[in-house]
C-alpha cells in the first residue's frame, strides 16, 4: 500500500510518499524507492510488486553465492 504524508524539512513542508509493502513506487514510468515532493506538485505515484533492493542484500547474495560455488548474479 502507499503511504502519503506530510513531512517538515527546514521549516517548510513536503509531501513523502513510499510502499509500505518494501516495494517501489512508480511515476510516468520511473521507479523511486520514496518520493518528497512539495505539497501543491499534484504528483500520484503507484505501488509497483518489485522489491526494494538494498546494498546489504547484495553483499548476502554475493557471499551466499561465492560460498556455494554460484554465479555471480547482477
Amino acid at each position: 500500500m502507499i503511504k502519503t504524508e506530510t513531512i517538515t524539512i527546514k521549516g517548510k513542508q513536503f509531501m513523502h510518499t513510499y510502499s509500505t509493502a518494501g516495494c517501489y513506487i512508480e511515476r510516468d514510468g520511473e521507479r523511486y524507492a520514496d518520493a518528497i515532493d512539495p505539497l501543491d506538485s499534484g504528483r500520484t505515484y503507484t505501488e509497483t510488486d518489485i522489491p526494494i533492493k538494498t546494498e546489504e542484500e547484495d553483499v548476502y547474495r554475493a557471499a551466499y553465492n561465492i560460498v556455494t560455488g554460484q554465479e555471480v548474479q547482477e
